[in-house]
């Protein structure tokens, strides 16, 4: 939708092996078409996608924002590398942040909660 609407995409993978490891094959033509399209790609320098190198990401994002628009259902956080717990920094941290939720959305069982 960013990138529809006219606005730049960054991303950044919490390690080296993320692709590898991440993501699922039914989804990664989507994953490389968009960081293709993205206009800085930084790898973070871990190896190994964990939960300290989901936090790690986590940490470069919010140090380098003004607002958070974050998908999240409001779920309490299963761990710091997840969407709670960055919504939830970003807050303490006095980042603006915006939810994003449509009606009716539910999270498939096969995603991690």
């Amino acid at each position: 939708m960013v990138l529809d609407l006219g606005g730049d995409l960054e991303v950044i993978l919490p390690a080296a092996d993320y692709r590898q490891r991440k993501v699922k094959p039914d989804h990664a033509d989507l994953f490389d078409s968009l960081v293709s399209r993205a206009v800085h790609v930084r790898v973070m320098p871990p190896d190994e996608s964990d939960r300290a190198a989901y936090e790690a990401a986590n940490e470069a994002l919010l140090g380098s924002i003004d607002l958070l628009i974050a998908v999240w259902d409001g779920r309490a956080p299963a761990d710091q590398g997840g969407t709670a717990a960055v919504v939830e920094s970003a807050r303490s941290r006095d980042l603006k942040v915006e939810i994003v939720w449509p009606a009716g959305a539910q999270r498939r069982s096969h995603l991690p909660q």
